[in-house]
């Protein structure tokens, strides 16, 4: 059973990504409860269809549920709350459905999947890739996991916020670590492009005219040629993904490789690189910031 017009969805998490999402939902036709904890944002969402609510008991009578939040503590916060008065699952209603599109750890997931099916509900993880303008757009992969029920239950919402959706399997934690997979490889790319694009300028190549050329042949790629141009140009804000999140992304996904006994070096880089940018007063900015960190450790000058 699809997910039906009439069937409210509440949403959790509202900051650029999910505002657009949810925004994309309402567009759809779909009725959006957004919680939010701020008043002074309710007449903005509301300009985009969603219905704003301030309280987390008004979500309660959801048949689904999409959560965008950004780590492990504040989604369980959410869904389960203190233990004197619960979150989310314990007001849910049996039957409702929680489409978790977070990034968060692939255990998060199994906990909360185990959780949710003590109440009687369905637990469906579909993290995404693309950035806050991908949302807009409606141009986001989405990696989903969960019981084929509740996904073919979800799949209208799923088809309504992104391109494609792929289903790895019925196992909730596979979605995640397919998403931490990816990230890491994001990252990995942009601090070698980083390193590149920085050899290029010392040694008076263009670096424009570089890209072009890595983009056009061998390295075509929406990670290549998104994030490459934002190191070429130097711009680095307002950021789709900021360094500290793309942190905790990389050591969830090196948490997993050493449960695995599988070693990542590459990743190790990429997680100090982070914490020096970090260091530096740039958590503020997008992690293609990886760019500008090697050019200041070649000593060239970069824009802020």
């Amino acid at each position: 059973m699809r997910t039906t017009i009439e069937e409210v969805v509440g949403f959790v998490g509202l900051g650029r990504m999910g505002s657009a999402m949810a925004a994309n939902l309402a567009m759809s036709g779909y009725r959006v409860l957004g919680y939010v904890r701020r008043a002074d944002r309710s007449s903005a969402l509301a300009a985009s269809g969603i219905h704003p609510v301030t309280s987390l008991d008004e979500l309660s009578a959801c048949g689904v549920l999409i959560s965008m939040l950004p780590d492990d503590a504040a989604l369980v916060e959410v869904m389960v709350g203190p233990r004197q008065t619960g979150g989310l699952i314990r007001t849910l209603a049996a039957g409702a459905v929680h489409l978790s599109m977070s990034t968060v750890s692939p255990q998060c997931a199994t906990d909360l999947a185990a959780e949710h099916a003590r109440h009687g509900q369905g637990y469906v993880a579909a993290p995404v890739f693309g950035n806050p303008d991908a949302a807009k757009a409606r141009e986001l992969f989405i990696i989903s996991a969960g019981a084929p029920d509740c996904i073919a239950r979800c799949r209208s919402l799923l088809d309504a916020l992104g391109q494609k959706t792929f289903v790895v399997g019925d196992v909730p934690a596979a979605a995640n670590l397919v998403k931490l997979a990816g990230n890491v490889m994001s990252a990995a790319t942009m601090e070698i492009m980083g390193e590149v694009l920085a050899l290029a300028r010392k040694s008076g190549l263009n670096p424009e005219q570089l890209l072009t050329i890595l983009t056009s042949t061998l390295f075509g790629s929406r990670v290549h040629r998104i994030y490459g141009r934002k190191i070429v140009s130097q711009h680095y804000a307002p950021a789709g993904l900021v360094l500290p999140l793309a942190l905790k992304d990389i050591r969830l996904a090196l948490a997993e490789a050493e449960k695995a006994a599988v070693p990542m070096p590459s990743v190790s880089v990429v997680r100090d690189r982070l914490l020096a940018g970090i260091a530096k007063g740039y958590a503020h900015l997008d992690w293609s910031a990886l760019g500008l960190i090697a050019a200041e450790e070649a000593g060239l000058n970069q824009k802020r």
